[in-house]
């Protein structure tokens, strides 16, 4: 695999994807692992909650602040210092918990610190993809790198973390601290992703080096949402009436840091289809993890699992993830975006309701496998959309906004579960999730449309 996306997609990108393996793994170990822990210290639904939200929290606080300065300043260089930051933040957790040390509170403070990282880590990686790959293969890296996640993150990583973790509390938490090191090395290797022009300070500008393909001008108008008015040019990106514009090194060095952020806003609200879809998932990751902030009780009061268990379950999401990796392409050309996104929320709906309804490990299995194919696929589509979509200059902000809507939603989820596990059981979570995204599905299906249409040839579409 690393011959064929050296091959195909370029040197850079093998680094991304090896970067990306080391760091999946790591976050997936400490995935398992964390609410293990917890649930060690504490049963109460509500703080095991706790710990999802102080990671989640962060995003709902610093999603747009990240976004505008991931769009100022070296992106590759913020990425690797701040990955050096968190793994020094994980190793605090690990001297902690090998000497018993370690609570409640500081799992929540490391769990906020990390977030806040994240935030800034994850908007500025996003614009990687784009730079170094051409357009037309972005389906394809996107696959590779979804498909990545889904081996390291959710296939080995699950069953690794529960078994690390008993036999040895601490053992998870420094893999996962090391593999922050690795991956801020191999980041540290990559040169096509560079600063963006008139960075600094104040500074806000188009990405230096190789465009990230056509830029979708965003019209709130039917198909003409999709329409592409070429490159994005040195000193200026289209964009809707209202949205503002990047006018180059001199007039962003006197901008605000607000000014930015209101720029990527109105972008992205402007831009029907990713307004759609920002907000179906903001609502979607607000049910999945009400649901999903206490499954490690819910694995164990309700389908009888021990803790080893409740990390082969979470297996069930890679096996679906990989079918998913292996088909996303095929799918996208066979049945078209939009079939396939409108699908997806139906499976969020089966996914929440038989969860509730079942008390059999295996049913629930089966039923996170069909999940886990949906996942990828989904995120294949949505994330090629705006990559295609989204000016390079605006990248950041756009991302931030975007992030902002769909991350601080599985923040408030997560809060909120836990609060209605605590009132109403474990069950009852799940079910508010199914009615949930009925309702979501309902409202989002039409404008769903228009999704297929950011899948044409960009030549035609200009």
């Amino acid at each position: 695999m690393r011959a064929l996306t050296s091959a195909r997609l370029g040197a850079d990108f093998t680094k991304l994807w090896t970067a990306s393996a080391v760091s999946n793994l790591g976050d997936g170990v400490t995935m398992v692992a964390g609410p293990l822990l917890v649930a060690s210290l504490t049963t109460d639904p509500a703080a095991v909650a706790g710990a999802a939200f102080a990671t989640q929290l962060p995003w709902l606080l610093f999603a747009l602040i990240s976004g505008a300065w991931a769009d100022r300043v070296d992106r590759r260089r913020l990425v690797v210092t701040v990955n050096v930051c968190r793994a020094t933040i994980m190793a605090v957790l690990t001297v902690a918990v090998a000497t018993g040390e370690a609570s409640v509170p500081l799992i929540y403070a490391v769990s906020f610190l990390l977030g806040v990282g994240e935030t800034l880590v994850d908007t500025a990686s996003a614009s990687f993809v784009p730079a170094i790959v051409p357009v037309e293969r972005l389906p394809a890296a996107n696959s590779l790198l979804t498909g990545t996640f889904t081996v390291a993150n959710q296939f080995a990583a699950k069953p690794l973390g529960a078994w690390l973790f008993v036999m040895g509390a601490a053992l998870p938490f420094g893999l996962n601290a090391a593999s922050f090191l690795a991956s801020a090395a191999l980041i540290a290797g990559i040169r096509s992703v560079r600063r963006p022009v008139g960075a600094g300070p104040a500074g806000a500008g188009s990405v230096a080096g190789p465009v990230a393909g056509p830029v979708a001008r965003p019209v709130d108008a039917g198909p003409g949402a999709g329409s592409v008015d070429g490159p994005v040019a040195a000193g200026a990106v289209a964009g809707p009436a209202g949205a503002g514009s990047v006018d180059g090194p001199v007039a962003a060095a006197r901008r605000s840091l607000w000014t930015d952020i209101a720029e990527g806003v109105r972008w992205l609200w402007a831009h029907r289809l990713l307004r759609t879809l920002a907000l179906t998932m903001a609502f979607g990751n607000l049910v999945f993890c009400a649901a999903f902030a206490i499954f490690v009780l819910y694995s164990r009061e309700r389908l009888g699992l021990s803790g080893v268990g409740y990390g082969v379950l979470l297996t069930a999401f890679a096996l679906g993830g990989l079918a998913g990796t292996v088909t996303a392409p095929w799918l996208l050309r066979r049945a078209g975006a939009s079939t396939l996104l409108r699908i997806g929320l139906l499976v969020e709906v089966a996914l929440h309701a038989t969860l509730a309804a079942t008390t059999a490990p295996l049913v629930a299995g089966a039923m996170i496998v069909v999940f886990g194919i949906h996942t990828v696929v989904w995120g294949v589509v949505i994330t090629t959309i705006r990559q295609r979509a989204v000016p390079s200059a605006l990248f950041g902000r756009v991302t931030g906004a975007y992030a902002l809507m769909d991350l601080g939603g599985a923040a408030l989820g997560s809060l909120l579960g836990g609060l209605i596990a605590q009132a109403y059981g474990i069950v009852a979570t799940f079910w508010t999730a199914a009615a949930a995204m009925g309702l979501v599905a309902v409202g989002a299906w039409r404008s769903l449309a228009a999704a297929s249409d950011e899948f044409r040839d960009p030549a035609a579409q200009r």
